[in-house]
């Protein structure tokens, strides 16, 4: 049974407007979310949870397959009784996300997908990646999230929202973080499964990105029919807390062709 996961679930339930789901990235927390929440939530129902092992949700030790963060999110839907919705997720989130529409492509409206990418992991990301969770079972969270800060979010970001990141980081499970990190690195290729994607899709990536750079937004903005690509400035791997004015007004315009 999937661990039960705390959410936010914001906006009038009874609104006509497709329910909007937000997918938080690694090792973050739905707070990510909280420009997003408050600008969507006055005309529809928008739903951020946190994943297992992140946040205030349950933490699983061991290793967490993208799969099974698809298979929490649809449970948790499934208890909200949320049928349809459009799926945003940044990072993790956005694989995630991928995740999702090749388990339940049915019950996706839209798609965004922020500073992401298809790929399966290469034999060296492999390593890093469990070298690395091997790393915050020994030492926590906090050298790492000094180290990596300035790439999540660029230096000139206002101190206000790298604060915000750096205290997400921080209070992630060790655990949680180490077990993503372990499936992440087992994920699929998605790659094919993008050019058969067929409801509206944005692709956005901010324009210093280091993590997931422009090249690789463009490379999925041209597999994907039909997508949008948005390229935020003044951004590095987090635009929609950099610059979440910009971010904002990409998603309203994928959420209007719905």
């Amino acid at each position: 049974m999937a661990p039960f996961l705390l959410y936010e679930d914001k906006g009038a339930h009874a609104s006509t407007s497709v329910p909007l789901v937000l997918i938080h990235g690694h090792p973050f927390d739905r707070t990510m979310w909280a420009p997003q929440v408050a600008a969507f939530s006055p005309d529809r129902r928008v739903i951020a949870p946190d994943l297992r092992g992140y946040g205030e949700s349950p933490v699983v030790p061991g290793l967490t397959p993208l799969a099974t963060f698809a298979e929490d999110i649809a449970a948790l839907l499934d208890d909200l009784g949320v049928r349809e919705f459009a799926l945003a997720g940044l990072s993790m989130g956005g694989q995630i996300v991928m995740e999702c529409y090749r388990q339940f492509p049915e019950r996706v409206r839209a798609l965004v997908l922020a500073d992401t990418f298809p790929a399966a992991e290469t034999p060296a990301g492999q390593k890093s990646r469990n070298d690395m969770a091997d790393r915050l079972l020994r030492e926590g969270m906090r050298p790492y999230a000094d180290e990596v800060l300035h790439r999540m979010v660029a230096p000139y970001a206002h101190p206000d929202v790298a604060a915000h990141v750096h205290r997400m980081m921080t209070a992630t499970s060790p655990e949680g973080a180490a077990a993503a990190l372990r499936g992440r690195a087992e994920r699929p290729d998605y790659r094919e499964l993008l050019t058969r994607v067929t409801v509206p899709t944005l692709v956005v990536v901010g324009e210093d990105d280091e993590y997931t750079p422009v090249a690789d937004a463009q490379a999925m903005h041209a597999a994907i029919p039909g997508s949008d690509l948005r390229i935020v400035p003044r951004s590095a791997h987090m635009p929609n807390l950099e610059q979440p004015e910009q971010f904002n007004a990409a998603l309203a315009a994928l959420l209007r062709r719905l």
